[in-house]
């Protein structure tokens, strides 16, 4: 089994149900995103670059989907979150799987993979 499977079976209920979801969304909205293990999470890159990951962060009872350049696109999608005052990475915060706009979600993966294309660096604060 690959890392990042391994990962995805080692995460208590409902984080893994939730991650189970969110990467199958990712991976049917975007065909050209490479899902990769970095970091210890798993990262799935577009146009050769990260955009999100996913991460269930200590002391949280959330699954955090991380995105990279999410401070380009906050705006247009107030469910980005600045947790952690990070100052690029924004993310949408699920508790449960109720809580994800599927459609939402996915205009904000494609916005998102438009703006990785046009960036020329994946991280540029």
């Amino acid at each position: 089994m690959r890392p990042v499977d391994d990962y995805f079976y080692n995460q208590k209920e409902p984080y893994q149900s939730i991650m189970l979801y969110v990467r199958s969304v990712i991976l049917n909205t975007l065909p050209e995103v490479e899902e990769r293990f970095s970091y210890k999470l798993p990262f799935y890159n577009c146009h050769k670059k990260p955009m999100i990951y996913l991460n269930v962060l200590k002391g949280t009872n959330y699954v955090d989907v991380a995105f990279v350049q999410g401070i380009l696109l906050e705006k247009q999608f107030p469910i980005l979150k600045n947790d952690n005052n990070r100052k690029q990475v924004r993310s949408v915060q699920l508790k449960t799987l109720e809580d994800l706009d599927h459609d939402n979600f996915v205009a904000l993966l494609h916005e998102a993979s438009n703006v990785l294309g046009k960036s020329k660096k994946a991280w540029f604060i």
